[in-house]
Order: C-alpha cells, then structure tokens, then sequence
C-alpha cells in the first residue's frame, strides 16, 4: 500500500493546532488577526502543494508573507493617490486665490 500524502489544508490545520495554546494566550483581538495570519497561508494551498518543502513551515509563512506584501503595496498605492488628489486640489484651491 502507498502512503497518503497530506493535502496542504492538513498540513495548515496541523500547524494551526501546533499554535493551539500560543492563540489562546492571545487577547481575543489578536487571536482575531492570528486566524486571519493562517486564512492568509490557505490562499495559497496549490503552490505550498507544489512546492512542498522539507519543512512546510516554510511554505506557510511565505504564503503569509506574500499576502502581506500585496497589502502593503494596496496601502502604499492608496496613499499615493490620495496624496496625488490633495495636491491637485491644493493646487486648484490655489490657482482660485
């Protein structure tokens, strides 16, 4: 018989139980934004499955990571459209003077 390999969703939850009593001692907001952290990796299941590392850790935090990133840069593209937008009506409120 051939061994069954673990889906990646598994593989999360595992580790999510392995975090069981670290999410416990959390203040009931931050445990909020640790399920969030662990929803983030599961965004990512085929590559993980793809990838598959030694230690799949590894996988799961790069999947947190790279949803991190992509929100950072929505951030950053947001504050600079509002940036562009107060200059504009800076300039145009200026322009009235």
């Amino acid at each position: 018989m051939g061994r069954t390999v673990p889906t990646f969703t598994n593989i999360i939850d595992a580790e999510l139980a392995g975090w069981s009593k670290f999410r416990r001692g959390l203040r009931k907001t931050d445990q909020e934004l640790f399920d969030e952290i662990f929803r983030a990796a599961k965004l990512h299941l085929a590559e993980n499955f793809y990838a598959m590392r030694t230690i799949p850790f590894e996988s799961i935090v790069m999947s947190i990571f790279v949803e991190q990133r992509k929100l950072i840069k929505k951030l950053q593209n947001r504050i600079e459209e509002l940036d562009q937008q107060h200059h504009t009506q800076t300039t145009t409120e200026g322009d009235r003077t």
